[in-house]
Parts: C-alpha cells; structure tokens; sequence
C-alpha cells in the first residue's frame, strides 16, 4: 500500500525535515521515518530512546507512532523483552538506554569547554559504570522559556536540576541540558587542608583519594592558618611541579577529629547552619491544638528507640483483635510525629527542609533536617507528653496478613521511653523497675503481634542480606575508642517490620484515594548485573536462573546455598553488588528488595523530607485538617523527588567517607604493622583489602602484588598469577602491612603478606584459552600506587 505525504513522518510524530531546537522542544537528528498506526521494529524503538529521552515513557512511545488498540499490547511485549536482554532499564517513570542519563536529572557543573560553555556532569553516578558522561548547559535567554517568566541561570560550581536531551554535534558532550531550576550555587570549589611553608606560602592537602597537593603563593592564603580546612580555586596548571591555587574562603580548623565531619559536610555542600528566618519560625512555634484530632491520650503507646536517641517519632502499641471474624488476629497501633502541622508548605521551615533532603549522621555530630526545636521538642513522642501525631491501626490475621487499615489525626501522650536493649531484656526475662509493670500488659502484646507480622513476612520473602551493620565508639577527645558490631535484637525486628506495614498501608491508602504521591521504589537488577552474578556463582557451582523474572526470593535461595561455607561473606557482596539502588519517584515500580508492590516512606517525618510529602498527601486527601498537600506540591513531585533521591545519596556518602577518614587517622600511628584482612574487592588495577576488626577498608595495586603475571577474571572475582597459578580471590583471608595511610583523604594502602592460594581450574585453563579476549592486566613496575577506590 502507498504512503501519502501524511502518512509519512518522522520519529518526533511531525513532517520529515521540521526539527525542534536542541535545548527546547528536542534535538536535530536524522528522521527516520515510520508507518503511524504500524509497530516499528526494535532498532527504531532504540533511535527513538536514544534520541528523544524525554518521550520515552510507554505512553509517549505509543503516541509517536500513532499506535491504537492491539498494537499497543504489542509494543508493550516489546519493551519487555528489551529490557528483559538489558537493551534498556526503567528510570523514574521513562524507558531509557543502560548507562544513559534520564530525562531529568541533577547535574554539578564543574568546567567551561573551549569556547567558555559550561559543562556538568550527573551529581550521582554508579562507579561501575566508569567516568560520568558530560553534559553542555545551555543558557536560555534572560526572558526565559518561550518568554514566560524569568529562566534560571547558573554558573561555575553550581548545581542544578536539569532536563536531558541528546546532542546534536556528536563531536562534543553526548547531551545537552536545559536549567530547571538551580538547586545550589558555588557547590564546585576544591577544597583542602592548608599547610604553612617556611618562607610564607603554604601546601593544600587533598582530603579526596584521587587529589593532589597544591602550591599557594603567599600572596593566596586568604589568612588560612596552619590547619584550616580551606577552600581554593586552581590558579594555574603546568606541565612541570605541581599545580598552584588561591584560598578562597577559610571553613575552620581541622586540628581535631572532632572536625573531621566537617570536611564532609563541606566537601558535599550539605548545609549545616539553620538560616535566622527558619530558626525564628521553629521557636515561634506553638503546641498543637486538638482541631481535627482524636484524642488517643489514653492508648498506652511507647517508643522503642537507640539509647542515645534524642528525637522519637514512632511508637507502638499492639493487642488481640476482639472480632470474632478474626480469630487469632492482632491489632497493631503505630504512631508518628505529625510534622506537617508545624512545617507548611512553602515557609522558611519547608524550604529549608527540602534544602537539606533528610539528616544526615555522623559519629560525633547530626545534621539534622529540622531545627531542635521542632525535631527534638515539639515534634518528639517524649514520655508523658501531649504529642500531636498520625496514627494507623492495622488488622492482621492468625497468619499474618493484612486485612484492613485505618488512619486517625491524633493527640497521644506516650507511655514510655524504652531503648531496644531495655525492651529485649525485659521479654528476656530481666525486666527494670520500668519494664516491669509494662511486661504483661504492653510488651508482650507487642511481642506476640510480631510475632504473628513474622509470618507474614517470611511468606513475603524479602531479600534476607547478611552483612553487619559496624559502628563506630568514640573517644571523649573525637578519636576512635572501637568499632563494633551490635547485636540484632527481637526488638529491632519488631519495631522494623512495624515501620515497614506502616508505610505500605500509607501508599495503599493514597493510592486508593488518587493521590499523588512519592513512592520509595527499587527496582530489580539489570539483566547485565545479573548476568556478571551468574557467572559468578557458576563458579561456585550454584546457579541463578536466566530471565526478567528474578525475585528476591531467588537470591534468598543462593544466600542459603552459602550459608555456612568459606564462600558466606563474598555471596553477600556479590548479590548486594548486584542490586539497584532504592529511589523516590511519584511513579511506581514496586520495591523488589521488601516484594512489595506498594511502598512509600510514612514513619520519619523528622528525619526524611519523602515521609513529610506523605503525612500531607495523608491529611489533605483524607479531609484531617491543615497542613495537606498544594496543588504546587503536586505539580512538583518529580523534582522533589529527583532532588531528595540525590540529596540521599549526598547523605550516604559524606557518611562514609567521615568514617573513612575517622578509621584512617587512627590507625595513621600504625604505619608498618601487619592485619589481618579480607580480600572485598577485585579489580584490574588491584585489590581491596576489608579489615573487619576496624571497619576500615585500603588498596593493593596490583604493581605491587609480586613478580608474576597477574589476570583479572571477572567471572571469578580474581587476580591470578600466569606462571604460577597463584592469585587472590574475592573473600580470601589475607594478612596485610599497612604501607600508608592519609587521614585527610580517608585512604589506606596496604602490602600483600600472604602467598596466594592455588587457583580453581577454570581459572587457569582460561588464562591458556581466553587471555587476549579478557584484556589481561601486567604488573607495571615504578608506577606511582593509585589512591583510589570502589
């Protein structure tokens, strides 16, 4: 059958040759036309994703090709079986390329290019993936977007939320970028610790792995004393002696450990200092009143917490349900802090808030997320005390399942304050003058209701990981006392899995209502991780079924395989390896680690900004007063979630590396001594070494492993030697020297002690058949050792 000219278009749904702009509607490409209303093939639904990411969603797919009726149903079979052979992978609420950048996403632009534009590049970016793609920013006109209202301009160092288009000159960046909206301003200065030389001047000390040291003229120390966390900019870069910077401001000092957060949090621009409008808001404040409330300050709730908690906002309380439609079932009660009343929408409180993302915990300090005022007084359950909270009653039967829900605005007043220790030692049979007369009529309630939620759950079968959670003791001074693993309490089952069906019964509700919403999702590993899995277990002679399908249930089973043998604790890294990292979208995928098709955070509304967009979805959709939802809100959900999703992942980070760098100055005075180690990582530049005694981990380079000939086999997770057939290998035991260690930058290297084992057949007899294809990796004496890491 012939085409007519209207027929024929191209893959933007218009007449061939008519191309929208890069930066604003799309970029120019070279059509490739279609047949509307005639299912395209594979190749072409890759070019369109590829080149239009922000029409990559099923429904945009299905417009631009004029799909209707049962094609629909066949492109979606389509797009399953792409992602099914890892062609592409869902993000937020689009399709998109593995590896490729979403739609919208956050962006610190950190360069300008040879022509003065600015460059950014994706604020959070998988390291297994490699180097973050680089994206042109393209500034609009001061008139703005189609000349409606003022755009967004941004500079050097800022960061931003930004739409993501492909770009046009496949010479340069891969994408371009149009500004949202900028989140932060003048985030990209390096930062340093300063260093007096004789003669005036100083040295700047990186406190990042793969930094270098820098000169400072005299005439450019900005006043830093020796000691001073500094931030600089490059002043110049040669081809001989090191680079030369300019201080640009003097964040404090460093000369105590105590401090040592403090490079993090200024290192990761995570704002510390409440503005004076926030903190004159959060003491202005006033109790709240008991409109729209019922009055629950009868029901003996308590709250279970650490026991150098400060803010408590959940408590519980359980009992028998007296229905006789539910014979053996429970009633759970599970009450959190109502933020929403004193935090509105839009005020200095909110805005701040969603500034910061969430709390964020060091050893020795927290960066909370709302002023003390609101987290650790007004809106803290504290024993006693009238307390305005959101509570749910849900009904579970003998066997565990949820049966029905009920969320209620209330006033409470908690019964107790107990820490997971006292509650456990009182069901253990030691109860303290407090427990005690709280063992019969609330603890043991509660006891038996997990109890019965535990069948639930293990019919549920969520991903059941092993991996200790380390903490860090420290010392009067700021310096590390010990690292140590605390146990895993009933109590702590208990009150997780309770948290856990709360937050299911908020997405169930809102859903039901209609209401938009910012789900916590995960999604599934990719078919390419799970693939590089495979491989790996084959190894080991266990076997991960090929397919879309996996569940959590199915690394359950490998986890179990591994139970008890030499290979426990690399099984454990592997499949956590291989898994997604948990988001915030307003569109749901489910949570594949909990197998929970609907999932949004509800029970920490201090700490998290996602639960506060939640406890307002709750009141404004179920009619409980002030303080819901805004139709602005609403509007803006899939930026707010894009930005907390980052802000998170902020948080983790600036986490870790303070622990680095605390476990590093403390064993900074033990340069030379041996360890006993674990091998926790393998690459093809060299090993990572885990010592489980510090929760500290460093680098081997592989230059310095010996005089053999080493390959790195991927499927293997190992480093073996050519002639000799000796190598290391993901979880090994090893003994290791600490050859150096640099507190500032967190980062230990170590030498190899221990021969290295024989290596499994498969292994050597791939080194004979299969070298050139697998890119061996030769040691390469008189390199310089490199500082980085996983």
């Amino acid at each position: 059958m012939s085409r007519t000219p209207r027929e024929r278009t191209n893959l933007m749904g218009k007449r061939p040759g008519k191309i929208g702009r890069a930066g604003k509607d799309a970029p120019a490409v070279e059509p490739l036309n279609i047949v509307h209303g005639a299912l395209p093939s594979r190749e072409v639904i890759l070019r369109f994703i590829a080149d239009h990411p922000q029409k990559a969603s099923k429904r945009e797919l299905a417009k631009a090709f004029g799909l209707k009726g049962d094609s629909r149903v066949e492109l979606k079979h389509l797009l399953q079986e792409l992602e099914q052979e890892g062609m592409l992978q869902k993000s937020r609420k689009s399709l998109i390329r593995p590896g490729a950048l979403p739609p919208v996403t956050v962006l610190d632009i950190t360069t300008r290019d040879k022509d003065g534009d600015l460059i950014g590049r994706p604020a959070e970016w998988p390291e297994d993936q490699g180097v973050a793609p680089a994206v042109a920013i393209r500034q609009q006109s001061p008139a703005g977007r189609q000349g409606k209202g003022k755009a967004p301009v941004a500079g050097l160092g800022d960061r931003i939320l930004a739409k993501i288009f492909p770009a046009v000159d496949r010479g340069g960046p891969a994408y371009t970028a149009r500004i949202i909206k900028v989140i932060d301003r003048r985030r990209g200065a390096s930062m340093g610790v300063f260093r007096t030389a004789p003669g005036g001047g100083g040295r700047l000390l990186p406190i990042e792995r793969r930094g270098e040291e820098m000169v400072i003229d005299p005439d450019f120390t900005g006043g830093a004393a020796d000691g001073d966390l500094v931030e600089i900019e490059i002043a110049r870069l040669g081809r001989f002696g090191l680079p030369r910077a300019k201080v640009l401001s003097v964040v404090g000092s460093v000369g105590s450990e105590k401090a040592i957060s403090m490079i993090a949090i200024h290192a990761h621009g995570i704002p510390h200092v409440f503005p004076p409008a926030v903190v004159a808001e959060a003491e202005a404040a006033k109790p709240a009143t008991m409109s729209h409330r019922e009055d629950w300050r009868d029901v003996p709730l308590i709250t279970i917490d650490p026991a150098d908690a400060k803010d408590h906002d959940d408590a519980v309380y359980a009992e028998l349900d007296p229905s006789p439609d539910n014979p053996g079932g429970v009633i759970v009660t599970v009450a959190i802090a109502d933020v929403s009343w004193y935090v509105r929408p839009n005020s200095p409180l909110d805005r701040e808030a969603l500034k910061r993302g969430n709390s964020v915990y060091f050893p020795d300090r927290v960066v909370p997320m709302l002023p003390e005022r609101i987290s650790n007084d007004l809106c803290s359950l504290k024993e006693g005390v009238d307390r305005p909270a959101l509570a749910v009653r849900m009904s579970f039967s003998g066997e565990g399942r949820k049966i029905g829900h009920t969320f209620h605005r209330i006033m409470m007043k908690s019964a107790a304050k107990l820490s997971y220790q006292q509650a456990q030692a009182a069901i253990d049979g030691n109860p303290d003058d407090k427990t005690g007369p709280m063992l019969e009529p609330i603890l043991k309630p509660l006891w038996h209701a997990s109890e019965v939620m535990k069948r639930g759950r293990d019919r549920r079968q969520p991903l059941e990981l092993d991996m200790p959670e380390r903490k860090i003791l420290l010392k009067p001074d700021g310096t590390v006392d010990r690292v140590f693993v605390p146990p895993r309490l009933d109590a702590h089952k208990l009150i997780e899995e309770m948290m856990i069906q709360a937050n299911v019964a908020a997405a169930e509700t809102l859903e039901k209502k209609r209401q938009a919403l910012v789900y916590r999702i995960h999604d599934g590993p990719t078919l390419a991780k799970q693939e590089v899995l495979r491989e790996f277990l084959a190894t080991l002679g266990i076997s991960l079924a090929k397919g879309g399908n996996v569940r959590a249930n199915s690394f359950n089973g490998i986890l179990a395989k591994a139970e008890g043998t030499a290979h426990q604790t690399m099984v454990n890294e592997m499949v956590l390896r291989s898994q997604s990292q948990a988001i915030y979208s307003p569109e749901n995928i489910g949570h594949f680690g909990l197998n929970l098709m609907k999932y949004a955070h509800f029970t920490s509304p201090i700490r998290r900004y996602a639960d506060l967009i939640v406890h307002r979805a709750l009141v404004g959709s179920l009619g409980f007063g002030e303080g819901g939802i805004t139709p602005d809100e609403e509007a803006a959900l899939d930026d707010i979630a894009a930005e907390i999703s980052t802000f998170e992942r902020r948080a983790m980070a600036a986490e870790r590396e303070t622990i680095d760098r605390l476990i590093a100055h403390h064993l900074s005075t033990r340069v030379g001594e041996e360890f006993a180690g674990r091998v926790s990582g393998v690459t093809k530049s060299g090993l990572f070494i885990a010592l489980p005694d510090y929760g500290a981990d460093g680098f081997i380079p592989i230059s310095t492993l010996g005089s053999d000939y080493f390959i790195y086999d991927e499927a293997h997770q190992a480093l073996s030697g050519e002639r000799t057939g000796l190598g290391y290998r993901l979880g090994d035991s090893v003994t290791v020297k600490l050859a150096e260690a640099i507190p500032l930058a967190g980062a230990l290297r170590f030498e190899m002690l221990s021969e290295g084992r024989e290596m499994p057949t498969a292994v050597r007899s791939f080194h004979k058949a299969g070298r050139r294809d697998r890119g061996p990796v030769r040691k390469k004496p008189g390199t310089r050792p490199p500082r980085g890491r996983r």
